[in-house]
């Protein structure tokens, strides 16, 4: 698979949320996916555990029944307090919100026509669980999956994670046929090619708003 030959400076400040520039009509090889999982295994995993599983979906009913659920969390999620367009309102990255709510709306008609809908998966199931679980949980899993990100990323391919399909797990694990007690879904992330090549850096705050030396 030819690569772009980013660099690692490169990669990490362009891996974006791509949702309105995913090609939905080019396939993506399952060897390309692969190949970025075996890059991703390669991520720093709690206690060496490597408890994680990736579902992979590629078929368009289980496609189509998992981007109802989405959907469905979609529009239960834009008025939220928490949402991304209330959360910035205001604010400096208002306009930056804005565009990237537009997109995400985007994403929500079409995340059926992805070819591919990867869903990372943790042994076990934590609700309850106290922050230094969640934290070693997460913490074993989140690695992994950025860098499947970023390896998509330098195969010119666009990824986006999401979780909003979250809120109906039970649904996704009866769709896909996942044992809902021992497994629990962390995204869902479409994967594919991207509509050229060329993203840049996202708006961002200054770094010394966010930094805190020795003491807070």
């Amino acid at each position: 698979m030819p690569k772009l030959n980013l660099s690692a400076d490169e990669v990490l400040t362009t891996t974006r949320a791509v949702r309105k520039r995913l090609d939905f009509d080019r396939p993506v090889e399952l060897s390309v996916i692969r190949e970025c999982l075996e890059l991703a295994l390669q991520s720093p995993t709690g206690s060496m555990s490597q408890s994680w599983q990736f579902m992979l979906v590629d078929d368009p009913a289980q496609k189509a029944a998992l981007a109802a659920l989405y959907k469905r969390g979609w529009d239960g999620y834009v008025d939220q307090p928490y949402s991304i367009l209330n959360l910035h309102q205001g604010t400096d990255m208002a306009d930056a919100a804005g565009r990237a709510a537009d997109s995400a709306a985007y994403l929500a008609e079409h995340m059926a026509r992805a070819p591919w809908l990867v869903i990372p998966l943790v042994a076990g199931r934590y609700e309850g669980a106290d922050a230094a679980m969640i934290a070693g949980v997460y913490g074993s899993i989140l690695p992994a999956v950025w860098s499947f990100m970023l390896a998509a990323r330098e195969r010119a391919l666009g990824t986006c994670w999401t979780t909003i399909h979250v809120v109906y797990e039970k649904e996704s694990a009866e769709i896909l046929g996942i044992p809902y007690a021992e497994y629990t879904q962390v995204a869902m992330i479409p994967v594919a090619y991207t509509k050229g090549t060329d993203f840049r850096a996202a708006p961002r705050r200054n770094v010394d708003q966010f930094i805190h030396r020795n003491r807070w």
